[in-house]
């Protein structure tokens, strides 16, 4: 009979992006245990430890801090930890926390919780995210109050890595076949014992041994695959630069961002009118002040630099040839850990005449991650793109005289999405879409054939009667 399997996770900087014994310290102040310390530089060292991880330094007062709890009642200690880990479980667990917690629950894998906080703080909590264990510093308690003294060693480090091992040989727990999440370098003993470690917004020497070791690096915060330096996003080192003034092509107006929420999941869908589109919603999300995800084509992700650019700023890779969900269940992941997703639901940009018809057409994508998620899909209109650049060029082009203008128009929520009929809410959703274009979009245009040739790539040798009723796309299996 096969061995259990288990997912051990640190807390602080790992499950949430900070120090939980802030939020501990301040519950049993408030039931009148201790005082919340007024240190000057408290705020400063917090920050340090939110940017940089644990030292050696750091954690030496935190060895003493059984003391503190001599006579301290267990069961008021133990009612402002519930109340502690209420607060943290409901507000600081990190998105994508959650959703490996329930991956590897699903997966039957037994639940660990490995920290260096004192076992009555974390207990509570542990119960709260439904663990199966608790690993952590334990005090020791006589006649109903604490004695000021620990219960074993200081779990911390090497100590910690020996009381995990000790922990799973009493459990019949492989660790050949668990996985273990940390950020600190102070835990790579732990995190060397397991058959599948991850580096979990990593301190800057745990980067470096994971680098060496091959060791997966994650950020729960943020999509799988999306890199940080220093501790942001490269959507947000380069949102100052993200600027309309910045761009020679062309010039912009925007209205509506602030119907973009500011925190919380939604699909961000738009028409596709240009190779330039791109451009546009780039600026869109920079004054949004959101970082977005996006679909795109395999042979984009296929290209080795350029691929793993493209994944580093959380794109998803979609193999529109094979008819697969996977794509659609990678954007879903994202949606559920509170991102903002982009797509075109055309999926390309439409040829011949199709690229003037008054109705647009869409494939399923947006519908069906709004009825998988219940993320609000968000309508954008873009015109003038293609004036910048046409398909039937290679590159933008550059303006003679005055810039061409493109808006961006972004709208309210679109209403009545049922997730039951999903041409009906694709219909609904570029509805809401060409409700924001300008006027002459919703008129019949009968193109000239030089009009008609902007919107085919270079070198077309096709039909171009035969695009008339084109439709990007199938929604037989995928999105």
């Amino acid at each position: 009979m096969a061995r259990s399997a288990a997912a051990i996770f640190d807390l602080d900087r790992t499950l949430i992006s900070s120090s939980s014994a802030v939020v501990f310290q301040r519950h049993l102040s408030e039931a009148g245990l201790g005082s919340v310390p007024d240190l000057p530089l408290a705020d400063a060292f917090l920050r340090f430890y939110e940017q940089f991880g644990e030292s050696w330094v750091m954690m030496q007062p935190a060895k003493l801090g059984a003391r503190t709890s001599k006579g301290w009642p267990v069961e008021t200690v133990h009612a402002a930890a519930c109340a502690a880990a209420a607060e943290i479980e409901s507000d600081l667990v990190l998105p994508f926390a959650r959703l490996t917690i329930d991956e590897h629950r699903g997966a039957g894998r037994l639940l660990v919780l490995a920290t260096t906080s004192p076992e009555p703080w974390v207990a509570p909590l542990a119960e709260a995210l439904g663990f199966d264990a608790v690993v952590a510093t334990k005090w020791a308690s006589e006649s109903g109050a604490f004695t000021g003294e620990t219960e074993g060693p200081f779990v911390w480090g090497r100590a910690k890595a020996d009381a995990v091992r000790a922990w799973a040989a009493a459990n019949d727990v492989s660790l050949e076949r668990s996985y273990a999440y940390s950020d600190s370098y102070f835990d790579c003993a732990m995190l060397e014992m397991v058959g599948h470690p991850v580096a979990i917004n990593p301190d800057l020497r745990l980067q470096a041994v994971a680098a060496l070791q091959g060791w997966p690096v994650r950020h729960f915060d943020k999509l799988d695959g999306v890199v940080k330096i220093a501790g942001r996003e490269l959507q947000d080192w380069s949102r100052p630069f993200m600027r309309e003034e910045f761009q020679p092509f062309s010039r912009f107006e925007f209205h509506g961002v602030d119907n973009i929420p500011a925190k919380g999941a939604a699909i961000l869908v738009f028409n596709h009118r240009s190779y330039y589109d791109p451009a546009a919603m780039g600026l869109l999300a920079a004054k949004s002040g959101r970082s977005v995800r996006s679909l795109g084509k395999k042979e984009v992700f296929d290209v080795p630099i350029v691929g793993r650019l493209a994944k580093a700023i959380g794109g998803v890779r979609v193999d529109r040839g094979t008819g697969s969900d996977e794509p659609l269940e990678a954007a879903a992941e994202a949606l559920r850990g509170g991102e903002v997703l982009m797509l075109a639901p055309q999926g390309t940009i439409p040829r011949g005449p199709a690229f003037f018809d008054p109705e647009l057409k869409g494939r399923w994508g947006a519908a069906k991650l709004a009825a998988m998620t219940g993320a609000p899909v968000i309508p954008v209109g873009l015109w003038g793109t293609e004036k910048v650049w046409p398909r039937s060029s290679r590159m933008p082009k550059m303006p003679v005289g005055s810039r061409p203008l493109v808006s961006v128009t972004v709208g309210k929520p679109v209403e009545g999405l049922g997730g039951e009929d999903f041409d009906a809410d694709t219909a609904a959703i570029m509805a809401a879409i060409v409700d924001l274009l300008p006027d002459e979009a919703r008129e019949p245009h009968d193109p000239t054939p030089e009009e008609i040739a902007l919107t085919f790539p270079p070198g077309y040798k096709g039909d171009p009667e035969a695009e008339a009723d084109r439709r990007p796309g199938t929604d037989t299996n995928a999105s």
